[in-house]
Formats: structure tokens, sequence, C-alpha cells
């Protein structure tokens, strides 16, 4: 069996702007983030904001590839 990840940041170097880029995000879906850990989001809030991360970020890749 695969062992995952979990939320080790691959480049350490890039936390601090994968942080900043999640609250940005969970303000555009109206989701009050903390800074540190966020136990209270439920599961839909918290797809949300991974969901619409990962939109961007696919968006962006494909603006780079024009």
């Amino acid at each position: 069996m695969a062992r995952s990840n979990g939320n080790r940041v691959m480049v350490p170097e890039a936390r601090e702007a994968l942080n900043k880029f999640k609250m940005e995000t969970a303000s555009e879906v109206g989701v009050t983030l903390n800074q540190g850990y966020n136990g209270h989001l439920t599961s839909q809030q918290a797809g949300s904001i991974g969901g619409q991360m990962v939109k961007k970020m696919i968006a962006a890749y494909e603006n780079g590839l024009k």
C-alpha cells in the first residue's frame, strides 16, 4: 500500500506562499480560516477550498502553456 505525503510540503521554501494561496482562496469561497489548525471546518468547506486551489493551479499551468 502506498503512503501519502499528507500535508508535508515537498519544497519547504514554498510553505509561506502555499499558506497565503490557501487563505486567499478560502476568502474567495467564503470560508473563514484561522492560522494553524482549522478542525472546525466541515468536509464541504475544506473540499471547496482545496478544489478551488486545484482549479486555479490548473488554469495557471494551462495559461503558461499558451
